[in-house]
């Protein structure tokens, strides 16, 4: 029976604590990011972990699943870009200072852990690598869209909005930091070509990031499926039996 574990992890830039979720006892810790709006419960309840139970059993992986903070900042459609960037901040603050060490130190202190995300979930698995390197060493996205311009935004963009869109900010990496980026990370990017992964905008995304990586010289690869995979969790599903297992072997 697959290890699973439940804990509340203060929350103070949020206000709160947020719920996460463990799955297995020892492997590669793996931060999972839920699509949009979703809840650390979603991956278990979609398939995701019967897809890859047994490499968690393996002890290969380990997945933290965490819940999203995305009606609070990138899907509340009534706060300007900039606003919904620095309310993402928030959200940053709760991982990297709360949940990170917390994955460490049920880890016995690996420094390798990865991230890995659908959809909306993509664009933060991503995000996060490629502003923290130093403490995620691996991202994998499944059709993500990675350009928070095009959800639904209005009003003026700032340096936080800049910062939060890798769409922008990567073709301007530049010195220490973009070393950095070419020696510790690797990016996986893989989407569909099937129903909604054009009108959500991933097919699209997925291949100008992956563009904008090989301008820059950051470690990734890129795979398009073909049009019988759709945006949805049956491509998930499949994809992470090769991809987010990949990340124990």
């Amino acid at each position: 029976m697959t290890d699973v574990s439940y804990h509340s992890i203060d929350a103070p830039s949020m206000g709160g604590a947020g719920d996460v979720i463990v799955y297995g006892h020892w492997g590669r810790p793996v931060l999972v990011f839920p699509s949009e709006s979703g809840s650390a419960h979603d991956f278990a309840a979609n398939g995701m972990l019967d897809a890859v139970r047994e490499h968690v059993d393996a002890g290969r992986i380990k997945l933290i699943c965490v819940p999203s903070y995305d009606g609070s900042s990138w899907s509340a459609k009534h706060l300007s870009l900039s606003d919904r960037a620095r309310a993402h901040s928030r959200y940053e603050d709760w991982i990297i200072w709360r949940v990170s060490p917390f994955i460490r130190d049920i880890s016995g202190g690996r420094d390798d852990i990865a991230t890995f995300g659908v959809s909306m979930g993509a664009f933060h698995a991503v995000l996060f690598a490629l502003r923290h390197p130093h403490v995620f060493a691996r991202a994998v996205g499944f059709s993500g869209n990675y350009n928070p311009v095009n959800w639904w935004s209005w009003g003026e963009e700032s340096a936080d909005s800049y910062f939060a869109n890798p769409i922008q900010f990567v073709p301007g990496l530049s010195g220490g930091h973009l070393d950095y980026l070419r020696s510790r990370l690797f990016i996986t990017l893989v989407v569909g070509s099937g129903s909604w992964e054009d009108s959500t905008g991933s097919n699209h995304s997925t291949r100008e990031l992956a563009h904008l990586l090989g301008m820059a010289q950051i470690p990734h690869e890129m795979h398009v499926w073909g049009s019988e995979w759709p945006h949805d969790w049956s491509s998930w599903r499949a994809q992470a039996q090769i991809y987010l297992a990949g990340l124990g072997s």
